[in-house]
């Protein structure tokens, strides 16, 4: 059977955080509620940040460990994102101009809610998986923003965030697909989807969101159930207990993975009480940590779960992942994939636990004036000089390399710089 897979991946979880328990303390948040986030701190967009600057953060390190001839190579670039900055043009266009690749590839951009990154892994493998152009690579990029907007003249206290505030993040994860799959092997032909209308979240508008958390909840744990049911009737003799050594999950929140994980051993294992928790603890827990540690970043999310599971799991052995990937509207997909030694070790070399170590923390009266100041730049902004007062604040204390950061827009034009 063709191998195909992730060859190298590598996740940007922004230059700013915060605590979690701060926010929560100053919008007098249930401290209990808080808990069944299990979030720890969140990723705050900048001013002169984007999802263009994050997707080519989290890219750039990959291509710099490349030959030239190896990035030549790249003859798909796929953006997968609901956060896009124009109605036609796709930000892989500035992500090829940034990130120097060939002209000779086809770009596009994906959106398919936070399902967005998994169906671009998917057509990436496909591509390699075709062979029309044996020994082509294809780069998969997931990248996606909240923003939390005041309502000019409200006060950031008044504004009716609930709990969404605290687990929305910011940020990127970049995957070079090939048929040298080092870090992620895809198990070809083991997926199971599943899909059908409904409005559980949606944005209505380029810069808000709108939803019902409990209908997402809903469709979320029934999308899981029918999606790996799915995957069971393609795969012979999978188990859902047995078969995975781990599992990642998409994570708007780690409660609501809890949630779905606990429905899973009971509906589809037939397990029950301390079982639950000692299997959650050993094989989803590892891959929360960094979800906890950057939010909700939409279609970038599973890939953040399943970085995290392979960077605090234990791999002395090949080990299967199972993911779970899930969109709102909605579509969901279960698969699966296999992580050596190597690949663990390669993943665990671009240093992601000390980008998000490294990050700049911010204090709650910083937070509350960039939202009362509303530099962002907006979809639609025609001309604006964009606010670089954080930039060298925020800049990495562990020497990492440089940085794209946005500058500015003339005539709808974003224009951008690598920094530091």
């Amino acid at each position: 059977m063709s191998r195909v897979g992730i060859e190298a991946m590598n996740v940007f979880g922004g230059s700013a955080v915060l605590d979690v328990a701060r926010l929560a303390q100053r919008r007098g948040l249930d401290p209990k509620r808080l808990e069944n986030l299990l979030m720890r701190e969140k990723t705050v967009a900048l001013p002169f940040e984007d999802p263009v600057t994050f997707g080519a953060n989290a890219a750039r390190p990959l291509l710099d460990r490349m030959s030239p001839e190896d990035k030549d190579r790249i003859e798909l670039l796929i953006t997968c994102t609901e956060s896009g900055i124009d109605f036609s043009k796709s930000v892989s266009t500035y992500l090829h101009d940034q990130l120097g690749l060939s002209r000779n590839c086809r770009m596009f951009e994906l959106k398919q809610a936070c399902y967005a990154g998994t169906a671009g892994l998917q057509m990436a493998c496909n591509f390699i998986l075709s062979q029309t152009s044996p020994g082509a690579k294809a780069l998969v990029i997931a990248t996606d923003i909240s923003r939390y907007l005041l309502e000019d003249g409200a006060d950031a206290s008044e504004q009716d965030w609930s709990y969404a505030e605290p687990s929305g993040g910011a940020g990127a994860v970049a995957m070079l697909i090939s048929d040298v799959p080092h870090v992620f092997r895809i198990d070809v032909g083991a997926s199971g989807y599943y899909g059908y209308e409904v409005m559980d979240t949606c944005r209505p508008a380029p810069d808000s969101e709108s939803g019902d958390v409990d209908l997402s909840l809903m469709s979320y744990l029934d999308c899981c159930e029918q999606a790996y049911r799915a995957y069971e009737r393609k795969v012979e003799g999978a188990d859902y207990r047995d078969s995975f050594r781990y599992l990642a999950f998409h994570t708007p929140f780690g409660g609501m993975v809890k949630g779905a994980h606990r429905t899973m051993m009971r509906k589809v294992a037939g397990a029950r009480g301390d079982e639950i928790t000692e299997d959650f603890e050993r094989r989803v827990s590892p891959g929360l940590t960094y979800c906890g540690r950057v939010g909700n970043i939409m279609g970038a999310t599973v890939f953040l779960s399943l970085a995290s599971t392979v960077c605090n799991g234990a791999f002395d052995s090949p080990q299967r992942i199972g993911c779970f990937s899930y969109g709102s509207g909605c579509c969901s997909e279960f698969y699966s994939g296999v992580v050596t030694p190597d690949g663990a070790t390669r993943l665990k070399e671009m240093g992601i636990q000390a980008h998000l170590d490294g990050r700049y923390q911010l204090t709650i009266d910083e937070y509350e004036t960039l939202l009362a100041k509303g530099d962002f730049v907006r979809f639609g902004t025609r001309d604006t000089t964009v606010d670089q007062s954080l930039v060298a604040a925020t800049r990495p204390a562990h020497g990492a390399g440089q940085r794209l950061v946005l500058r500015s827009v003339r005539e709808f034009h974003r224009e951008y710089a690598w920094v530091g």
